[in-house]
């Protein structure tokens, strides 16, 4: 038996020769800042200065991923960044949470949710501006502390929108039957939501992880002592030399192979680090998270 052959039009043909070029382009143009800062990393002081790295290092070298081993400043900014992340995703995860589960009640069980959810909305649009955020900051006592990091953006409007249209595309027969059960709307949280809404929690967390990451200037603004700058911060604040005879290299020529581009890329590439480990475990979920409840029957 011959096996019917699902034949494609020239038109399609063309279609996907061209899609393929294209998301071709894409791949490689977004893929190659990131090999040329993992290149420069590796590349010599005089390689760098000349243009001649691109993709792949150029007179190769460890010395400045030594460098960073022998700084503690890049590792405490590294440690704060953690630390803001952990406290960051958790406490805005629970918000979200909370909020996204009360605005996909019903009218009848929740009679305020159109007025909650118009002033959510506004937050959207409208803000107080940066000189009003920094003096609430001041005010409240959070200034130059952690927390002046992950409170002003625990709630994000976005991702409760997101949550709650996957909250609303459940089944109301899961909860249904709970509240029936005598079950309370914590316990339904907990107990029926939770379990089943990984592709929106994994999504929402996604957003939050790497947004605090990447976040660098709300540390300028927010921190007065630089010792207490997250990574991102302290990134976009090196402007000194590099001081090579921390290096304790035995040559002059070893000394010449670092530089402060080359000790930047090392510590850029390293930052990203992180992200580059979470995601592929969060992929799967993205998609999923960001369809389910997107469309309504």
């Amino acid at each position: 038996m011959h096996k019917n052959k699902i034949k494609i039009s020239p038109s399609r043909r063309v279609f996907i020769v061209v899609n393929t070029i294209l998301l071709t382009f894409v791949m490689l143009a977004s893929l190659f800042p990131i090999l040329n800062i993992l290149a420069l990393s590796f590349s010599s002081n005089s390689a760098a200065a000349a243009g001649w790295v691109t993709v792949f290092p150029v007179d190769f070298t460890l010395d400045s991923y030594k460098y960073i081993l022998e700084n503690p400043a890049f590792f405490r900014a590294f440690g704060i960044s953690v630390i803001r992340v952990i406290l960051g995703s958790a406490i805005s995860l629970s918000v979200c949470l909370l909020a996204a589960y009360s605005m996909s009640q019903s009218d009848l069980n929740f009679h305020a949710r159109k007025v909650y959810r118009w002033i959510f909305l506004i937050t959207m649009i409208f803000n107080g501006g940066m000189i009003p955020t920094f003096m609430v900051i001041k005010m409240v006592g959070v200034y130059n502390t952690i927390w002046a990091l992950v409170l002003p953006t625990a709630v994000q409007t976005f991702n409760i929108i997101l949550m709650q249209n996957f909250f609303r595309g459940l089944p109301y027969a899961l909860t249904e039957s709970a509240m029936l059960d005598g079950a309370n709307h914590f316990q339904i949280l907990a107990k029926i939501i939770l379990p089943v809404s990984k592709p929106s929690l994994a999504t929402v967390g996604l957003f939050t992880i790497v947004g605090h990451w990447n976040s660098w200037f709300d540390g300028m603004i927010y921190m007065s002592d630089s010792s207490k700058y997250p990574l991102q911060t302290f990134l976009r604040n090196i402007i000194q030399s590099v001081d090579t005879s921390k290096l304790d290299l035995s040559t002059v020529d070893a000394m010449n192979k670092i530089s402060q581009r080359t000790v930047t890329a090392a510590q850029i590439f390293i930052a990203i680090i992180p992200i580059m480990i979470i995601y592929p475990f969060l992929q799967r979920y993205f998609i999923t998270g960001m369809t389910l409840g997107s469309v309504k029957e």
